[in-house]
C-alpha cells in the first residue's frame, strides 16, 4: 500500500490514505490559496521581525568585539609599560649584576705574558661595521685629519682609518692576540698594542658604585699611572698617557658575555684623556647595550653628546681638569 499525500485546493484536511493506485507514487504538497492567503502575512511578519532583530544586534556584535580587542591592547600597552617604566637603575643592576653559575665563569684569566689564549669565537668578534656607521667614523677623521688617534679594539675596518689618518697618529689598543695576528699595521704613523682587561662586565654594577663613593675617581685626578681609582687603565702604552688625543673610539674589549672583559674601564679612561686635551671626540661604539650606554651617560655626560648613528655616541669633551665631577646634570642614583 502507498500513501500519497495531497492537501485540498479547496479545504484543510489531514493527509489521507490513497488505495486507487498500485505503483508508488512520489508524495506532493501542495498549499490553498486560503491556507497561503492566511499564513502568508505571518510569515512575513516573522521574516521582518527576525530581520529587523538582526539589523540591530550586529551593531551590538560589532562593539562587543571591539571592546575585546581595545582591552587586549592596553593589556598589552600595560604590561610593556610596566616592564620598561622600573627604575633605570633597576634595569641596570638586573642587566649587568649577571653572575654565571658555573666553575667556568668564576674567574675571567688574563694574558699572562707568553701564554696567548686561543681566538674568541663571539659574535661581538665577528661583528663589522655597517656602512652609515663606517661613513660616520670615517667623515669624523677626515675633518681633523691629520690627527692623533686612539681605538680601543681592532678589526679591518678600523685599519682604513689609519690611511685616512695619514701624516697623523694611529694607535690601536687590542687584547685579542688572534685579532691582532689578523691585522697588521703597515704605516709608520700606526701602531697596535696588546693589552690586558682583566675586569668582567659582570662587575659592572659593583664598579659604577665605587666609582660615585670615591673622590679618587673624579675627572680632577688627571694622573691615571697613579690613580687608585678601580676604573682606570694603568697599564697601557706610555704614549697612551702622553698625548693630547684629538678622537678616541671605544670598541672594546667585546664585553659581549658576563664574564668577558667589560668596556666600563675603557670608557672610564677615555673620559679621563679626552678631559686632559683640549677638545677630544669620545666615540663609544654598541651603545644598544646596558654598560656602554649607561657608562658613556656616567662620564662622558649627555650634555657633551653632539652626533650619534647606528651604534656609534659622539661625545665631544673640553678640558675640565679642574671639574670635581663629570656631569653637570645630576645623574640618576643606583643603589
Amino acid at each position: 500500500m502507498v500513501v500519497a499525500v495531497r492537501w485540498s485546493k479547496r479545504k484543510k484536511m489531514p493527509p489521507e490514505e490513497s488505495q486507487s493506485r498500485a505503483l508508488p507514487v512520489i508524495p506532493s504538497v501542495q498549499f490553498s490559496s486560503t491556507v497561503a492567503s492566511g499564513t502568508g502575512p505571518k510569515l512575513d511578519g516573522a521574516a521582518r521581525r527576525m530581520k529587523f532583530r538582526g539589523k540591530k544586534l550586529l551593531p551590538v556584535l560589532v562593539f562587543i568585539l571591539s571592546s575585546l580587542s581595545i582591552l587586549r591592547l592596553l593589556k598589552i600597552a600595560i604590561t610593556t609599560t610596566t616592564s620598561h617604566s622600573s627604575p633605570r637603575a633597576a634595569a641596570l643592576s638586573s642587566s649587568i649584576q649577571q653572575e654565571c653559575s658555573s666553575s667556568e665563569c668564576s674567574e675571567v684569566q688574563s694574558n699572562a705574558p707568553g701564554v696567548e689564549s686561543g681566538p674568541r669565537k663571539t659574535v661581538a668578534n665577528s661583528a663589522f661595521l655597517i656602512p652609515k656607521e663606517f661613513v660616520f667614523l670615517s667623515n669624523l677623521i677626515t675633518n681633523i685629519a691629520p690627527c692623533n688617534l686612539l681605538v680601543f679594539g681592532l678589526q679591518t675596518q678600523y685599519l682604513n682609518l689609519s690611511s685616512i689618518n695619514a701624516g697623523g697618529i694611529t694607535v690601536f689598543l687590542e687584547d685579542d692576540p688572534y685579532k691582532i695576528s689578523l691585522n697588521k699595521a703597515d704605516s709608520n704613523g700606526t701602531r697596535v698594542y696588546k693589552v690586558k682587561y682583566q675586569v668582567p662586565a659582570k662587575k659592572a654594577y659593583k664598579l659604577l658604585k665605587h666609582a660615585r663613593e670615591n673622590p679618587v675617581c673624579a675627572p680632577s685626578t688627571s694622573l691615571l699611572q697613579q690613580s687608585s681609582c678601580k676604573l682606570a687603565l694603568r697599564n697601557l702604552p706610555q704614549e697612551v698617557y702622553q698625548l693630547k688625543w684629538d678622537v678616541v673610539v671605544v670598541d672594546g674589549p667585546t664585553g659581549d658575555a658576563p664574564e668577558a672583559p667589560g668596556r666600563m674601564s675603557t670608557i672610564y679612561t677615555a673620559s679621563i684623556l679626552a678631559r686632559s686635551g683640549k677638545t677630544t671626540d669620545v666615540v663609544v661604539h654598541d651603545v644598544h647595550r646596558m654598560i656602554e650606554k649607561w657608562f658613556s651617560w656616567e662620564f662622558l655626560c649627555e650634555e657633551n653628546l653632539v652626533s650619534a648613528k647606528g651604534r656609534f655616541w659622539n661625545f665631544r669633551i673640553s678640558n675640565q681638569s679642574n671639574d670635581t665631577r663629570f656631569c653637570s646634570s645630576e645623574t640618576v642614583r643606583i643603589e
